[in-house]
């Protein structure tokens, strides 16, 4: 079932900027989409759009049934002066929840995420990869049907990223969730999804949407398999076609 399509949709900033042009793609329930593209494609500007967060300038952002959504930006964004169970409670104090009821939704989310019994740490006192575990489970904790992340692993060290791109999967496929996820990376995009949507540069426009064909569990052996580097060969030729 679709959940979201963008039809048609362009995107030109107030300064003459043409982001995205003719964007056609659906995402349906249950998918880990990843948009991937150079640097200032319109990946980021998408993203945006799904959220709400902008409007198109041209087309429309179609859902079946409007869904809670999370977002995860590339920067934590934690506010400093509050604990880590204050910064993912902080959403459903917003939405006007009790405090008992969402000191216990955001510990719930802490222990999704292996942050529990760090409930009173603040972020100074977190690695960077701890920190965007924090940010993540601020983004599930009002319960979204779609959770969408825009390069959030994109300034931490190799293996910390390689270990969160095994967390996020396990979140993935445990939960239910359906992931539009932001990346540059072809084999970051391999590894995490199970569509890929390649972006030409600007002006934003999908070349290509590859399905990634279910090649047994998303672990260590993975990286290192045949059915792993033929996708991230396919992908990488796409990727290079755009471009050029």
């Amino acid at each position: 079932m679709t959940l979201v399509a963008l039809r048609g949709v362009g995107k030109t900033f107030s300064n003459g900027t043409e982001a995205l042009r003719g964007v056609d793609f659906a995402i349906g329930a249950g998918e880990f989409v990843s948009l991937l593209g150079p640097s200032g494609c319109g990946k980021s500007t998408a993203l945006r759009l799904i959220a709400g967060l902008a409007e198109p300038s041209a087309g429309q952002v179609e859902w079946a049934r409007r869904e809670t959504l999370g977002f995860v930006f590339q920067e934590p964004t934690l506010m400093p002066w509050r604990t880590v169970l204050g910064n993912v409670r902080l959403p459903l104090q917003i939405a006007g929840i009790g405090k008992s009821e969402a000191a216990a939704r955001a510990e719930a989310a802490l222990a999704q995420v292996g942050l529990a019994g760090f409930e009173a740490s603040y972020p100074r006192q977190l690695s960077g990869g701890m920190k965007m575990r924090v940010a993540i489970a601020r983004a599930l904790v009002t319960g979204p049907k779609l959770l969408l992340l825009d390069e959030p692993f994109a300034a931490l060290d190799e293996i910390t990223r390689l270990r969160l791109n095994e967390d996020l999967l396990g979140l993935w496929a445990s939960s239910g969730l359906t992931v539009a996820f932001v990346t540059h990376s072809v084999y970051e995009s391999v590894f995490l999804s199970t569509r890929i949507l390649v972006m030409a540069p600007r002006p934003g426009r999908i070349v290509a949407d590859i399905a990634l064909p279910d090649a047994g569990p998303r672990d260590e052996a993975y990286r290192t398999s045949a059915p792993y580097n033929e996708a991230c060969r396919t992908v990488s030729a796409a990727l290079k076609a755009a471009m050029s």
